[in-house]
């Protein structure tokens, strides 16, 4: 009898994730396993306990998939501690904005049952120069497709982004770091809420028109049925995300919640806001309705009742339809013992472009430059106004507000590092609101920056502006 030499990588593999469960067995929370059932899962990983339901699979809008037979999504159970690419049968209709084939990635680990689900940023489109990917920061994330290797080293905007994902993160710690970790790429241009297929002309007359699928909500309903037929329910579980991946953060958070049934559920807003816009209010008044009209338009949000939008507030009762910013109302009603959070920066220069640039005149006529970035700031500030005096009224909903950090255009307060991402006045880390976030009681904490010099006189930061080129 010949005996199968074992592998040294496995060997390792194998000493890491036992240590890993070792040093959390002192500090073991809901939702992680002991050591022998972690010792278990090593050789017979566990299977799914929440598969999708035959009530989930018939229902009448925006159903979950049964899982299909026979299709190889390229996902090992046993593969823990390492990226893998699960590609979705073509039968669900998950797809890129391009039509070619939708993936996702999963890094498991066998101690614990907790999950994040990350969505990934990454600008917005809705004509052919975004969706094409011609206007650059300003346009649609891979409008090419997403590669099997997207979470190598070599895409480091995807796999170093935030330490939410990050497990061996030099600078910043965070219990999800020790969690299954979903990530969600960005493929569709309509921050993960879309559901329509576009046909976007050459304004040029010399390219062939492009059709572009929307396909947001449908690519986050069949992510849930893959992760409800092959993983374990989460006894805790955080939605979060940055930029468009927020966006989508929030408007997909409770289909997510509703048919994953976490035990304990988190979300985490990053500088991707759906401020309040009532369609009958004043765009003086609510500077976002603008960009709220065009985006229902151009992704189908309403479909003549039968969209996303419609879709929600057909469940989620404290949502009205006619104002998107009630998000946050409708969950805060409805989850009332989840943890939720918003976080931006008042300077943010990035979603605000997107919200506005294109949309006021006296914003994209004016020549100079520093003139348009003020314009476009005081509408972001009187957007954030309103959306911090209704996350006021919520003990359940969490702000944080810091004033500027100088990289990515002041966007995105989680990705790279915690560090820096401050409120000095109060001397508040961004460390501490997360954390007050996931394992805190109570309110969540509010806390927004006044002081609008100190984030200035900070000295120049090599490694920001290199990760700022690389993402």
């Amino acid at each position: 009898m010949i005996s199968r030499p074992f592998n040294l990588s496995s060997l390792k593999s194998l000493a890491a994730i036992g240590l890993l469960s070792f040093s959390l067995s002192a500090s073991a929370e809901l939702g992680d396993y002991g050591f022998w059932q972690t010792l278990k899962n090593l050789f017979s990983p566990m299977g799914p306990d929440n598969p999708v339901t035959t009530e989930q699979a018939n229902a009448n809008q925006y159903p979950l998939l049964s899982n299909p037979g026979g299709f190889n999504d390229g996902f090992s159970p046993g593969g823990y501690l390492s990226w893998q690419a699960v590609q979705l049968d073509p039968s669900t209709g998950a797809i890129c904005g391009n039509g070619s084939p939708y993936k996702f990635f999963v890094n498991r680990v066998a101690h614990s049952s907790n999950t994040i689900i990350y969505m990934e940023g990454g600008g917005a489109c809705w004509d052919y120069e975004s969706c094409t990917g011609q206007t650059g920061i300003r346009g649609a994330r891979n409008p090419n497709g997403i590669p099997d290797d997207y979470m190598s080293l070599l895409n480091p905007g995807a796999s170093l982004v935030s330490p939410l994902v990050f497990r061996l993160h030099p600078w910043t710690s965070t219990k999800s770091q020790n969690w299954n970790m979903v990530y969600v790429p960005y493929c569709t241009g309509d921050t993960y809420t879309g559901d329509k297929v576009a046909l976007y002309e050459d304004p040029s007359g010399q390219g062939d028109p492009l059709v572009w699928y929307h396909n947001g909500t449908k690519n986050l309903r069949s992510v849930v049925s893959w992760l409800k037929n092959n993983l374990q329910r989460p006894a805790q579980m955080l939605v979060a995300g940055c930029s468009a991946g927020s966006t989508g953060t929030l408007a997909n958070y409770y289909p997510i919640r509703r048919d994953m049934e976490p035990t304990k559920g988190f979300l985490l807003n990053d500088s991707g806001p759906i401020y309040p816009a009532p369609r009958s209010g004043a765009d003086s008044d609510y500077p976002s309705k603008r960009l709220h009209e065009k985006i229902r338009d151009a992704w189908g949000l309403d479909q003549n009742g039968n969209g996303p939008v419609p879709y929600l507030a057909n469940e989620l009762t404290g949502f009205d339809i006619n104002d998107m910013g009630t998000l946050y109302r409708g969950l805060a009603q409805q989850y009332p013992s989840d943890r939720m959070g918003q976080t931006h920066f008042w300077q943010d220069l990035n979603y605000s472009s997107y919200s506005y640039e294109r949309f006021y005149d006296d914003i994209n006529s004016d020549p100079d430059q520093e003139s348009r970035h003020q314009k476009i700031h005081a509408k972001w500030h009187q957007d954030t106004n309103n959306l911090k005096t209704e996350l006021e009224g919520y003990d359940n909903w969490g702000y944080f507000f810091p004033h500027f950090r100088d990289v990515n255009e002041s966007h995105c307060t989680t990705i790279i590092e915690f560090a820096n991402s401050e409120i000095q006045e109060q001397n508040l880390e961004l460390d501490d609101f997360v954390n007050n976030l996931l394992n805190g009681s109570g309110s969540v904490m509010q806390a927004s920056e006044t002081d609008t010099v100190s984030d200035y006189q900070k000295g120049f930061n090599f490694l920001y502006w290199l990760l700022g080129q690389l993402l």
